[in-house]
């Protein structure tokens, strides 16, 4: 982790995979099941996260749920728009359905409200829903998950960084501060 110092490793291997378990099984719950759910994950590691917690609801309701990445580039209020290209992989239609957007950190709201745009121009869902491993505050806009991992109130200066073992070899989440 260059120019980085951790101070505090906040949820280990285990604690990850009981959150994913926990997660999937509140989906479920809400949800009243399977029917018509899906999955979305946010580029990168909120699209990991979603396919563990489809794999988890698949064992546990006995059927594949359709999961698809998003690219929320393009969608972002920070970027100039058109200068962006689209990288999501999304192949079914989600208009009419339950949609869970899954991302690894929820912090000022601003990526799920990039989430929801991009969201709106493939479809019309039936509802839209918000799941993130880790809640650490600090919103900007009035937007909240709806399944959280952890709730790890932060100052502004930190860093939270969640590490998975399909992206960075490992399973945890750390708070860093930047060095300069």
């Amino acid at each position: 982790m260059d120019n980085i110092a951790v101070k505090a490793e906040i949820l280990d291997e285990n604690a990850i995979s009981r959150a994913i378990t926990r997660i999937s099984f509140e989906i479920t719950e809400r949800n009243k099941g399977a029917e018509d759910l899906c999955l979305i994950g946010l580029y990168s590691r909120g699209a990991v996260l979603a396919k563990r917690i489809a794999a988890k609801i698949a064992a546990n309701e006995g059927r594949e749920i359709p999961t698809g990445l998003l690219d929320i580039t393009p969608f972002r209020d920070d970027e100039r728009r058109g200068q962006a290209s689209d990288g999501s992989q999304i192949d079914f239609d989600i208009t009419g359905k339950r949609v869970v957007i899954i991302d690894d950190v929820i912090f000022t709201g601003r990526t799920a409200r990039a989430a929801i745009d991009g969201l709106m121009r493939r479809g019309r869902p039936k509802l839209i829903q918000l799941a993130a491993l880790i809640d650490r505050g600090h919103r900007e806009l009035p937007i909240r998950a709806d399944y959280i991992g952890k709730n790890l109130p932060t100052s502004k200066d930190e860093k939270v960084r969640v590490m998975l073992k399909e992206t960075d070899g490992c399973d945890k989440v750390v708070i860093c501060e930047e060095q300069s």
